[in-house]
């Protein structure tokens, strides 16, 4: 069941909604990343009430193109949590990259704990290990062959997003904490699963580019409704006019919305859209 968590610190949900800006894995799609027939129609229904939605991922851009057309979208896409927005034909309208030492810095912490990191510059993921933790996994998801090079040294320029990927959970909460530490002030540092660890601009986050995306589509972000899983998607959710977390999201998560709704593998897209958006068209 969707419970209500409004925190005491923030506005009461607007009542206006022109614009949704929804998070993709852990939301969007089931957990095995198929879009189900109810959030399909959620879609529409959307389009129909003349709410128009806009996609934003710790994914590149590439990586959400399969989603576009099922899903009847027309409009700017954030990718990289902000560090690289595009239009709907790929044109990069706006790229935040990391400055070169940081990324090296982040790079060679993430190596000394065995992390495997991979390196975003662009359309292009760049891996030094094809065999590396999750690297097929995530060819199959976001559809994209990863650039294999022998090492970074020549690439910590215009790098949107450091990902950090490693089957131990607890390691990279760690690294979140003590990363993101270091590069204070020079990186944003959030998980965006239990298995992957997002380092970018350290203005490129969810919340800069839900307020990027209201600027492209002259939607004041008071009548923007944000939707996501995890700590990345804290940001956006701060910034809303109505913030909804998935059932699927940690408390920390849940802390930050407006609305909580049923888990990604229960229709929760939908249902946060039926129950909450729609309403407010």
């Amino acid at each position: 069941m969707s419970v209500q968590t409004v925190p005491v610190t923030r506005a009461a949900p607007s009542s206006r909604i022109r614009l949704v800006v929804s998070d993709i894995d852990g939301t969007l799609v089931t957990p095995d990343k198929h879009l189900t027939p109810a959030v399909l129609a959620a879609a529409r229904s959307l389009r129909a009430a003349g709410v128009r939605l806009c996609l934003v991922s710790s994914r590149a851009p590439r990586g959400m193109e399969m989603f576009l057309g099922p899903l009847g979208i027309d409009t700017p896409r954030a990718g990289l949590n902000g560090g690289l927005i595009a239009m709907p034909d790929g044109a990069i309208v706006s790229r935040l990259s990391l400055d070169p030492e940081a990324a090296r810095q982040a790079v060679e912490v993430l190596q000394a704990h065995h992390i495997d990191p991979w390196l975003f510059i662009g359309h292009d993921w760049l891996v030094t290990d094809a065999a590396g933790p999750y690297v097929a996994r995530e060819r199959q998801v976001v559809q994209t062959d990863p650039v294999v090079v022998p090492d970074f040294d020549a690439h910590y320029h215009n790098v949107g997003k450091i990902m950090g990927a490693s089957p131990d959970h607890a390691l990279l909460a760690r690294m979140e904490t003590e990363i993101g530490a270091l590069l204070a002030g020079r990186a944003s540092v959030h998980r965006s699963s239990d298995y992957y660890l997002d380092i970018t601009h350290s203005r490129a986050n969810k919340g800069y580019a839900a307020l990027e995306l209201a600027r492209l589509m002259k939607v004041d972000i008071g009548e923007v409704a944000c939707i996501g899983d995890m700590y990345n998607d804290v940001p956006m959710l701060d910034e809303a006019g109505v913030a909804i977390a998935m059932g699927n999201a940690p408390d920390g998560v849940k802390a930050h919305a407006h609305f909580v709704t049923d888990s990604n593998g229960q229709d929760g897209w939908a249902h946060a859209m039926e129950r909450y958006i729609l309403p407010r068209a």
